[in-house]
């Protein structure tokens, strides 16, 4: 999991704020439906960003497989930039902290025996005869295109199958629509029915939930301003809100477009 640590930084007039989480914390661990699944045959299909998220949920499940918390499956990773992406991991382990120090044998932290990795259309193809249990990892993360709708159409009907939400997913997306428990989903022109069972696992994303946030701005001097930025207005306002009253401080949720004028102090 990301390390949102307690920063050491000096002072600063004005903050910028990245708030994804400003209404929520975040859960600890997968919820157990899905390994049950898995267990009895199913597929576990997640949808994941390319870079950094899909390494780091291959590592987690190493880790569970090394520690029988899971069975040894099949774990397929189809999206040729998470490939590349995964050698120029493996190829650099001192200098990231998916640490191969956890992982016993040759169960490599981001590959192994067990991961197949799926570059050309063929092989994203091919995946499709598998009847599990296995997991697949394919991107988009928040589903809006990419080789994971090919993978959605293929197993939401299934509900055998489980469909892993791993962070924050964006109104309007195909992931949101998921988490907020469509019954369909529109897939190349196709309604396709949602029959697998859908898991949302917020403790997969690489942004900070609400406690680490304000952990966070909590180690610093009082800035003039904070901006909060990059959230949905209901989360972003209850930060606002929090920082406001428990703190004193200026709180501002910037409008598309709007501008500002920073002060230089003497």
């Amino acid at each position: 999991m990301p390390d949102h640590a307690t920063p050491n930084l000096p002072s600063r007039d004005y903050e910028k704020t990245i708030a994804f989480y400003g209404l929520l914390g975040f859960e600890t661990a997968w919820h157990d439906d899905g390994w049950l699944i898995l267990e009895r045959g199913g597929v576990m299909l997640v949808a994941s960003f390319a870079v950094g998220r899909a390494q780091q949920l291959i590592y987690l499940l190493q880790v569970l497989i090394q520690q029988g918390r899971i069975p040894e499956l099949p774990v397929y990773l189809d999206s040729p930039m998470s490939v590349d992406a995964s050698n120029i991991f493996a190829s650099h382990a001192e200098d990231h902290d998916l640490s191969e120090g956890r992982i016993a044998g040759n169960r490599g932290a981001v590959g192994g025996k067990n991961v197949r990795l799926a570059r050309t259309v063929a092989e994203s193809k091919r995946i499709n005869a598998e009847e599990g249990p296995a997991v697949i990892i394919s991107s988009s993360g928040m589903m809006t295109g990419g080789r994971i709708l090919h993978h959605l159409k293929r197993r939401l009907p299934d509900p055998q199958n489980t469909i892993v939400l791993g962070g924050f997913m964006a109104a309007g997306t195909r992931g949101r629509a998921l988490q907020e428990g469509a019954d369909r989903l529109r897939i190349h022109g196709a309604d396709v029915p949602v029959r697998a069972h859908i898991e949302a696992v917020s403790a997969l994303s690489g942004h900070a939930g609400r406690s680490e946030l304000l952990r966070w701005l909590g180690a610093l001097e009082p800035p003039r301003q904070v901006f909060l930025t990059h959230g949905e207005p209901e989360g972003l306002a209850a930060l606002a809100a929090e920082l406001r009253q428990a703190r004193g401080w200026n709180t501002c949720m910037p409008r598309l477009h709007q501008e500002f004028e920073l002060e230089e102090t003497s």
